[in-house]
């Protein structure tokens, strides 16, 4: 008789949890949703403004604390340097100078992707660190030929007063050092942010 009473509480304890699951299941289909609209004054979004930066990228390769370092060597005897990885801490000025005002720095790396030409991808944030910018970011993905005049990189987000960024930057070589591999680029940023 134990034992028929201990089965029957078994069993009506097994349905009671089965069925509480079903609920829970049936509940969460009905009240949760994937995606919702979100009204964007609710994060302090105003009106989307676009907004031109020009700043000076500075690949320090050379010397006792460079500000670019090869962290994957090329795997390979290719001609680019194909596979070649380089992480940067480079720094951003508002000149052409290394005295010029410093801005912020572009932080990540470049990496040569392309076996024909000199193409990178390149994957960096601008951080900055002057005014009002001071702690926001821009993030800057996409492909650099490195050998052409202007090259065009996507924006693709950006952090602080640069939430929700969109837009693109035009590189162009200020100076490259064929001694040192030193480099330095004039970035204008176009982006749009609110």
């Amino acid at each position: 008789m134990a034992k028929l009473a201990i089965k029957s509480a078994s069993q009506f304890i097994t349905i009671l949890l089965l069925s509480a699951l079903i609920n829970s299941v049936s509940a969460a289909d009905q009240n949760h949703e994937f995606v919702k609209t979100m009204d964007r004054k609710l994060f302090g979004l105003k009106k989307e403004k676009l907004s031109h930066f020009r700043m000076y990228w500075h690949d320090i390769v050379s010397g006792s604390n460079p500000s670019g370092v090869q962290a994957v060597p090329p795997l390979n005897s290719s001609k680019t340097g194909f596979g070649s990885v380089q992480m940067i801490d480079n720094p951003l000025t508002s000149g052409p100078e290394m005295s010029s005002k410093l801005l912020g720095q572009a932080q990540g790396f470049y990496a040569q992707a392309s076996q024909q030409d000199i193409g990178l991808l390149m994957v960096m944030n601008f951080a900055f660190v002057q005014g009002k910018y001071n702690g926001s970011t821009i993030t800057v993905l996409g492909r650099n030929s490195v050998l052409s005049k202007v090259r065009e990189m996507p924006v693709i987000g950006g952090s602080g007063l640069f939430r929700f960024a969109r837009g693109y930057v035009q590189a162009s070589t200020h100076k490259f050092d064929l001694t040192t591999g030193d480099a330095t680029v004039e970035y204008n940023i176009y982006v749009l942010h609110y």
